[in-house]
């Protein structure tokens, strides 16, 4: 019998007992777990910062366990991911996204971790809700490292600078276009803008077609959109870029889906577009105060906003010791010195407990992120239908478009014709 099933049995067996402890990962009966462990995941610095933090103390809490890690930012991210899986090289742990989880579980790169409930993965407190949102066809394929929401960033003192109302909590689309002209009559600041260019958003625009009742998609897989909506959509981002309320297309293709590249950081706009959990990192990138608030809503129209899972973290199919890596999962989401580092970089934690732990150590940017979901709950929809296999490659097309209508290369309606038109293909051939 190979070490592997020895440790794992072991682990099964402790795993009840685990349950209870207060800290939970510091079980003195599993430190002397042997194994290897290669995760991966995107970010950028303070998330390798905080991770790297977490998964230090969870090797010094576990002698004789190696974790060789490697980050990159999402756009690098799953084209590594899934040469990685595709060489039958696949990491042990994987930080894995909502949109992504589906194709992943059902093409079986990542493996269903219910045998470990209750063992190895003490989650039971993040409640159905929240165990259902990482689930495929009834199985569990993640531990749930917090719930996100779209949301505002922006710069209150800009805007009180420019004498305009900043962006609010129920806001209208039109309301939000009108305060970004006001600001850009009133304001004093050389080359900065009202906003950045949302129309490469897809969150921003998964909200935007959910309060006027579309989606994405639909749960049969096909877009809920068609070529008329993403042309109102990209219609007024263009009326955005004519007013000068939004950054130009130049200085809009610089973003790089990551903190660093993003129009407020580089101090192009006052105002920027976020999921809440990369709040702190926008804070830490830029001098000024921030604050946070929900996307805009459609007057009469329906709930644009739901808090989803942030992330997930997973274990790949061909790991050689799944057991060992729920138990790391654990230690990141339900431990609460783990839970502790990662902080709210990743989401609000599920667990309720989890968040009560660690409420007294948050910096009062991490409460407003606290805040944010607490002021959205009242007012959010339903979790969208699951993304289906391609989902990813149409939010490239999104961006690229996007940058093709910002240049002018098309017109609004014709960059909406194009995106329906290749996401389309690209759902009959996935």
């Amino acid at each position: 019998m190979n070490s592997t099933n020895i440790g794992r049995r072991r682990l099964l067996g402790a795993g009840l007992a685990m349950a209870s402890l207060p800290f939970l990962g510091l079980a003195p009966a599993l430190a002397q777990q042997a194994g290897n462990i290669r995760m991966i995941w995107w970010g950028g610095d303070e998330r390798a910062r905080r991770t790297n933090a977490a998964i230090d103390l969870f090797k010094q809490a576990n002698p004789g366990v190696t974790v060789e890690s490697e980050f990159m930012g999402w756009d690098d991210y799953w084209a590594r991911l899934a040469t990685q899986v595709a060489g039958g090289n696949a990491p042990d742990f994987i930080q894995m996204d909502y949109r992504y989880m589906f194709e992943y579980a059902r093409r079986g790169a990542i493996r269903p971790l219910d045998e470990f409930l209750g063992k190895e993965l003490a989650i039971a407190d993040f409640g159905q809700v929240n165990l259902d949102s990482c689930s495929v066809d009834g199985k569990l394929y993640g531990g749930n490292v917090g719930v996100n929401a779209f949301s505002v960033v922006f710069d209150g003192k800009a805007w009180d600078e420019a004498g305009v109302k900043a962006p609010t909590l129920g806001l209208s689309w039109d309301g939000f276009a009108e305060q970004c002209a006001a600001f850009t009559s009133a304001n004093k600041r050389s080359r900065v803008y009202a906003t950045a260019d949302g129309s490469c958003q897809e969150g921003l625009f998964e909200v935007w077609l959910r309060t006027q009742g579309k989606a994405l998609y639909n749960p049969d897989g096909t877009l809920g959109y068609d070529a008329a909506d993403a042309g109102r959509w990209f219609a007024y981002w263009t009326e955005m870029r004519k007013a000068k309320s939004c950054v130009p297309a130049d200085t809009q293709a610089l973003y790089k889906n990551s903190p660093e590249t993003s129009p407020i950081v580089t101090g192009s706009a006052v105002t920027d577009f976020a999921h809440s959990n990369q709040f702190e990192s926008f804070q830490k990138l830029v001098q000024a105060e921030l604050s946070v608030v929900g996307a805009p809503v459609q007057e009469g129209g329906k709930p644009g906003q739901y808090l989803k899972p942030s992330q997930m973290f997973s274990v790949s199919s061909t790991s050689k010791d799944p057991a060992l890596a729920a138990r790391m999962i654990n230690f990141l989401v339900r431990a609460p010195e783990g839970a502790r580092l990662l902080g709210l970089d990743r989401g609000v934690p599920a667990s309720p407990e989890i968040r009560e732990t660690i409420m007294p150590d948050l910096s009062e940017t991490s409460r407003k992120v606290v805040e944010l979901i607490s002021s959205l709950t009242p007012h959010i929809g339903a979790l969208p239908p699951s993304p289906p296999k391609g989902a990813g490659e149409i939010n490239a097309v999104q961006i690229r478009i996007s940058q093709e209508v910002g240049f002018e290369a098309v017109s609004p309606e014709q960059g909406g014709a194009s995106l329906v038109d290749e996401a389309a293909a690209i759902l009959k051939r996935a």
